[in-house]
């Protein structure tokens, strides 16, 4: 099973839901741009002045080592542009996973895209 997402845009915070697997040799499917690697299409994103993301995890059974690789240097990638990643509805083997790693520490987690969206609003002010 692929990794497919589609983004929203709610101001200036886009918002990526994504379902399937985040793992090794998984990549991105969406249209025209299929076939690319998390941190690509996040990069590609902030590259067009959209820094401010919010990835929603609802959808999304599972995360690998490398996964959580993407995760990472997306947030980095986006830190590096003046932006930052925020992640949304993580499942509870998920929300483990980022505990353990200790990616929780890294990316700032929330459990709903309205806290999201106020952490964004309160960088704003």
């Amino acid at each position: 099973m692929g990794l497919n997402y589609e983004a929203r845009q709610v101001g200036n915070v886009t918002i990526i839901d994504i379902s399937g697997r985040i793992d090794i040799g998984v990549t991105l499917a969406f249209g025209a741009g299929a076939g690319l690697p998390l941190q690509a299409v996040i990069r590609d994103f902030a590259t067009r002045g959209q820094k401010n993301i919010v990835l929603n995890l609802r959808e999304v059974a599972y995360i690998d080592s490398s996964g959580i690789g993407d995760l990472v240097g997306s947030a980095t990638t986006l830190r590096k542009h003046g932006g930052d990643l925020k992640i949304v509805n993580p499942s509870m083997v998920v929300q483990k996973l980022l505990h353990v790693t200790r990616v929780d520490t890294v990316i700032d987690v929330k459990p709903d895209e309205t806290s999201a969206l106020e952490a964004f609003s309160k960088l704003d002010t």
